[in-house]
């Protein structure tokens, strides 16, 4: 018997996602001319590093589940985090700038999306947020060049939506430091990060408390979780605090409730939003590829009118997220969004992700389950996406509660 290798010479090339320089095709109303000349220039050189640097290796570094490290010295030479170093002249960029560096890095991987995002915006966020002006001396400038990589310690393995209440991690006052007793879940970066920002209540006064980890810190562990299907690149850990002593000094000044905490999550969750709308875009766009190339019957299947119909859902999928995210980063330029603006957003978005990626992989046949073709991952990915940062469900309570003025949370 013998194996035909026919079929195989007649499949189109892999497609993937939007690799040139100019504007997606996805994005059909033209939202990135919203951008500035310079701000788009900004875009540019990411989507040029995405290209040359992350397209060519992501999928051998997602089946392996290992993380490419070399990727921290592109994101310090685009300079996209410099602003936040104190000393620097650079003045923060647009919440619409921001949103749409996510979205293109979700667009390339959803693993190198919520690597950059942890560390920008769940650990610099949280010095930038709740640190003193001497804590941000000491961390923001070696962090924003990526020489320290940071991490961010808030869920716990029996604690996810309810941590805000149920935080079992404790900080407890030892003269001038403090003693931090407890385990963390699901922490990105946990496995290598040189500084973990780690929320403890305070055994005392039963506040919810931050504390800059160092990296070699006696009493603190971190194990990789392994056995993923979802973020295989992202460095998710089990972290575990047994008399883990921490100077006062590392204890962010600024820091005195979950609501401080709560800021922090209100900006990364709607980063997360825009994740899902730079993985919406590209599903469609290596859907519409593929149905360009692949043919059937003697014919490209994007002359297939279902196939056209599906084509159009997903670009409006993808075209609604997008008008959304963009008048949120309205509002937060504005300086009058609310927590129920990101919940809406996070909620609403990582759905149409959903639908669109699982559209997508129907559109591919068999051709959607293999990396080869790139939708698999992305489906994959989206699992994880649509979950984290706060449920779908949690999200739509806090929504909820806003429309009505009724609190339907339980507890």
């Amino acid at each position: 018997m013998t194996h035909s290798t026919t079929a195989a010479a007649t499949l189109p090339k892999a497609p993937t996602p939007h690799l040139h320089p100019g504007p997606l095709p996805g994005d059909f109303y033209a939202y990135e001319d919203l951008l500035s000349d310079t701000e788009k220039a900004a875009i540019g050189r990411l989507r040029e590093f995405l290209r040359t640097e992350v397209a060519p290796i992501v999928d051998e570094y997602w089946a392996r589940a290992e993380f490419p490290f070399q990727l921290f010295d592109g994101f310090a030479k685009l300079g996209l985090t410099d602003w936040a170093d104190p000393a620097s002249a650079q003045d923060k960029p647009s919440n619409l700038l921001q949103g749409m560096i996510a979205m293109e890095l979700a667009h390339a991987d959803a693993s190198v999306a919520t690597g950059f995002g942890v560390h920008t915006g769940l650990a610099m966020g949280s010095i930038l947020a709740c640190g003193s002006a001497a804590q941000q001396r000491a961390w923001l400038p070696a962090m924003s060049r990526f020489e320290k990589i940071g991490a961010f310690g808030l869920t716990e393995p029996h604690g996810g939506s309810d941590v805000a209440g149920g935080m079992a991690t404790t900080a407890r006052r030892d003269g001038d430091a403090w003693i931090l007793d407890g385990a963390k879940r699901w922490i990105g970066h946990g496995t290598f990060a040189d500084v973990v920002i780690i929320w403890a209540r305070d055994a005392e006064t039963d506040q919810v408390l931050g504390f800059i980890v160092e990296k070699g810190t006696p009493g603190f562990s971190a194990t990789k979780i392994e056995r993923k299907i979802a973020l295989r690149i992202v460095q998710n850990a089990d972290i575990t605090l047994e008399d883990c002593r921490v100077p006062e000094a590392n204890r962010l000044q600024h820091a005195n409730s979950f609501k401080d905490t709560a800021k922090i999550l209100r900006q990364t969750r709607s980063g997360v939003a825009w994740e899902a709308v730079g993985m919406t875009l590209a599903a469609y766009e290596i859907a519409l590829q593929y149905a360009k190339e692949r043919e059937q019957f003697g014919r490209p299947i994007g002359k297939f009118q279902l196939v056209q119909d599906l084509l159009v859902k997903m670009l409006g999928n993808a075209t609604a997220s997008f008008g959304m995210m963009v008048r949120l980063a309205q509002l937060q330029d504005a300086g009058v969004y609310k927590d129920e603006h990101s919940g809406l957003a996070k909620a609403y978005c990582t759905v149409r992700m959903r639908e669109t990626v699982s559209w997508a992989r129907e559109l591919l046949g068999g051709n959607g389950i293999v990396l080869d073709y790139n939708i698999g991952r992305f489906v994959a990915d989206a699992e994880a996406i649509y979950s984290y940062e706060g449920t779908r469900e949690m999200q739509t309570l806090i929504v909820g509660r806003s429309v009505t003025g009724l609190s339907a949370f339980v507890g």
